[in-house]
């Protein structure tokens, strides 16, 4: 048994690629796990997982660097055998490990000087400076990792290309977590979308499609609204009368939404992040056994055109939102088909089983380099 420090400074105790997944698989192999979070919310031992708090962040300043000292700390206490770092902001304290002779992944979430670029909070003018300092930090630190392990096989082969170890652990559905026990025909005429909520993952398009849609559906939003302003601009909108705001629900809750809902959204704007991404809303909704109205990027085109799940629009134009919307409404039988296709994609393919292998395998040849 070895002893395995997940650490973040940012991210929810309960967040569902690092405690729901990764921790949790680990833990039932047998591994001795700690997550290290700074939310305030104290000690806990959930699943077989130790949670350890540092204490919440006041600002993003001290996010930035009393969080991360505090993290940093923390971890040099645990005196783990392996630790595994979910933020950016924690690259220097992964570097400060790896100098004392610890074994240290990043698990890249996303890319993160793609990301800089979509900053709405930065000023246009300072992202791509910024942007291109984030690259070239994680090509000075990356490389002296044990390995960086990644959301997508995108950014997994842009480490590659910088001659780090980089290992691709999808984020995949569990296979039982949101399936429906719904009937088809006891399915309400609503759609859901569930996640972050911002204007750079289209909620504007998506709240002025509510209006235009001529099939009397409803749209589920469940999750949480960022962005300074945003949240009275699309309540003022006329498509919000559509609108049921659920606000954040327990991933049970998420499964019945999904399961009286007719199709799921994931129209994400063409920023750089997202092009190339594989959103997990996407996937959940697949293995919901939900179609899936999506962004027409090509690798999700290839995605939802391949397994015939669901339908690709243009995520800038509600009108089309809305006419795949009331296409998918109107045409039950096309729907069930395309959910069904989904889930089958899942339960072949797309799912948590199969990624679970794989982590356990990367860990395992980590905790043997010597």
């Amino acid at each position: 048994m070895s002893r395995i420090a997940h650490l973040t400074s940012v991210h929810a105790r309960n967040d569902t690629r690092i405690f729901l997944k990764q921790c949790r698989s680990l833990a039932a192999a047998g591994h001795d796990v700690t997550l290290v979070v700074a939310d305030g919310l104290g000690e806990a031992q959930v699943d077989g997982v130790r949670q350890v708090d540092v204490g919440k962040a006041r600002g993003r300043r001290d996010r930035m660097i009393g969080a991360t000292r505090r993290v940093l700390k923390q971890a040099r206490n645990l005196d783990a055998d392996l630790y595994q770092i979910h933020d950016p902001e924690l690259l220097p304290a992964a570097l400060a490990l790896r100098r004392s002779g610890k074994r240290v992944i990043f698990d890249a979430h996303e890319d993160l000087p793609a990301q800089i670029l979509s900053k709405g909070y930065l000023p246009s003018y300072v992202r791509r400076p910024i942007s291109l300092a984030a690259a070239l930090f994680e090509r000075l630190v990356c490389p002296r990792l044990s390995a960086v392990m990644t959301a997508t096989p995108a950014i997994r082969d842009k480490f590659l290309r910088m001659g780090v170890k980089a290992f691709d652990i999808n984020n995949f559905p569990i296979l039982s977590e949101l399936e429906s026990q719904v009937a088809w025909a006891d399915k309400r005429r609503e759609v859901c979308y569930v996640g972050g909520i911002s204007a750079i993952r289209g909620i504007r398009q998506v709240v002025a499609a509510m209006a235009q849609v001529r099939s009397g559906t409803r749209l589920n939003l469940v999750g949480t609204v960022g962005g300074a302003g945003l949240k009275p601009e699309i309540e003022a909108s006329s498509g919000w009368a559509n609108v049921n705001a659920l606000g954040q629900l327990s991933r049970p809750e998420v499964r019945d939404v999904l399961g009286r809902s007719i199709a799921g959204l994931v129209t994400f704007l063409p920023e750089p992040n997202h092009i190339e991404s594989q959103p997990n809303k996407m996937f959940e909704y697949m293995s919901a056994g939900i179609p899936v109205i999506a962004s027409d990027f090509p690798l999700w085109r290839e995605i939802i055109d391949g397994n015939h799940c669901g339908i690709c629009v243009d995520p800038l134009n509600p009108k089309a939102i809305a006419a795949a919307i009331d296409r998918l409404v109107d045409n039950p039988d096309l729907a069930r088909k395309m959910g069904e296709n989904g889930r089958r994609a899942v339960l072949e393919q797309y799912n948590w089983d199969v990624e679970e292998k794989k982590l356990l395998d990367l860990y395992t040849k980590i905790l043997s380099d010597r």
